[in-house]
């Protein structure tokens, strides 16, 4: 494996990976920086596309790591495991810490997210946010299933992008210029495994307490937060300190 590009040479290929697919990104991705990088999933439809396309690159390059909140749904626990076994490969399990689990609880309640934005944004950094730290501290770079036509936070993302709020790693998001229905197009001609929540209406799923089905003709982030009124569906985990906004 070469050296790692520099900042200014990251900036010139993201240029050059807006006209690439989203194979050829994460091939360029995997061979640049190994087991150094890795896919952040939550296994939404998205990242389960990734995985696939992951595997059929380089298995013995492909690093997959998850956040366990402690407040999944069972469902996403199944897929966690069938995709494991599928693929035949080792997903690494980042759990928020407990200190700060129990702090928060004893203080604010089990259910505080329903309380205020900020107590539910509270709980996101903890269980979330804290987390993700953790996991990129020795990386060089992460992927995301993050898309374009997800929400209006996330309308300007680009494949390469420099994560400033990690220190400069490398963050790569594949399928930015996907569609929905490209997501699913892949899903089912590939017969890759699927959270079964989608099929009850679920579009975007989180947490099992902050996380419902959605009516055909909702926002398909609508089903996230729904008690939250004029606030954007965004945990932080993509937090911009250049822009000043969240993406997720």
């Amino acid at each position: 494996m070469e050296l790692k590009p520099t900042v200014h040479q990251l900036k010139q290929i993201a240029l050059q990976m807006e006209n690439k697919s989203a194979e050829e990104v994460l091939r360029w991705a995997m061979d640049t920086y190994g087991l150094r990088i890795a896919l952040a999933s939550s296994f939404g439809p998205e990242d389960i596309v990734l995985i696939n396309i992951m595997i059929k690159i380089d298995k013995k390059k492909t690093r997959i790591f998850t956040l366990d909140t402690g407040r999944l749904n069972q469902e996403t626990y199944d897929l966690m495991d069938t995709i494991s076994k599928k693929y035949d490969i080792r997903i690494e399990v980042f759990f928020p810490e407990h200190k700060e689990i129990e702090e928060m609880v004893q203080a604010k309640g089990m259910n505080l997210m329903y309380e205020s934005v900020e107590n539910r944004k509270l709980c996101c950094e903890i269980r979330k946010v804290h987390s993700l730290k953790r996991a990129l501290n020795k990386l060089d770079g992460w992927i995301t299933g993050l898309r374009r036509e997800q929400f209006i936070t996330r309308a300007h993302i680009k494949k390469l992008e420099i994560d400033a709020a990690h220190g400069n790693i490398v963050k790569i998001n594949p399928l930015a210029d996907w569609t929905n229905e490209m997501v699913w197009g892949y899903i089912r001609e590939n017969n890759v495994p699927y959270n079964r929540l989608h099929d009850i209406g679920y579009v975007s799923i989180g947490c099992e307490p902050c996380t419902r089905a959605i009516e055909p003709n909702e926002d398909p982030r609508s089903g996230r937060w729904w008690w939250e009124k004029g606030t954007a569906k965004e945990c932080g985990l993509h937090l911009d300190p250049i822009r000043q906004s969240n993406k997720k």
